[in-house]
């Protein structure tokens, strides 16, 4: 049985079948002295700000009943792709969110008890990992992103979704790069061809009716 498109913003982002999924907010990619700052040289400081957009985002979902998903980065170089793994190692031999480290851990943001934490090893969420099979297990047509680096983990989490068959709903105001010229080309390319591009009050008066 064909699936109804989802042709308008309210029937995309209805609660029914969407879903948050916030990305990589971890100390290494947003705080003082992580990873970021420290071996690539440069200023998380867009990456700290957006900290309670994405809570309040996330708390409106939860009173809407929209499930949350948590994606973290580990980049334990034995887990890494290898081209990945070449690259970073141009900047560094430093490890990058690794098991159990300090940089592993969320900056600012708060999983609820039983919301899925996923950890991936690639840009991509949708890469080695089970998010596709627990986003399909509750239905999931629709998923909002928010996080960072927009121009990395979230473009490659979001390009994989669309073509996976998910729509995707970009939270201008709740991702965050730290290179600003560079987060706004995802913006403006997610709006040009991948999906819709909103700020969370957009977003949760749909949630709101």
């Amino acid at each position: 049985m064909t699936k109804q498109l989802l042709d308008s913003v309210a029937k995309r982002l209805d609660p029914a079948h969407a879903a948050v999924m916030v990305i990589d907010m971890q100390n290494d990619f947003c705080a003082e002295k992580g990873y970021v700052e420290r071996v690539v040289g440069k200023d998380t400081s867009a990456c700290r700000a957006v900290v309670p957009a994405i809570m309040e985002l996330v708390e409106a979902a939860r009173d809407r009943g929209v499930p949350v998903f948590w994606i973290k980065a580990n980049y334990d170089p034995d887990r890494l792709p290898e081209a990945m793994l070449v690259k970073q190692r141009e900047k560094s031999a430093e490890i990058c969110c690794g098991t159990g480290s300090w940089g592993n851990d969320f900056y600012g943001v708060v999983a609820a008890e039983g919301e899925p934490v996923i950890e991936k090893s690639c840009y991509s969420a949708f890469v080695g990992t089970d998010v596709e099979e627990q986003l399909r297990r509750r239905g999931v047509r629709t998923l909002v992103f928010a996080g960072v680096q927009t121009n990395v983990c979230i473009e490659s989490s979001l390009r994989d979704a669309v073509s996976r068959g998910f729509y995707a709903v970009l939270a201008s105001d709740c991702v965050a790069s730290h290179t600003a010229p560079l987060h706004e080309a995802t913006l403006n390319n997610v709006r040009f061809l991948f999906g819709d591009v909103l700020d969370r009050a957009a977003i949760t008066r749909v949630w709101a009716v």
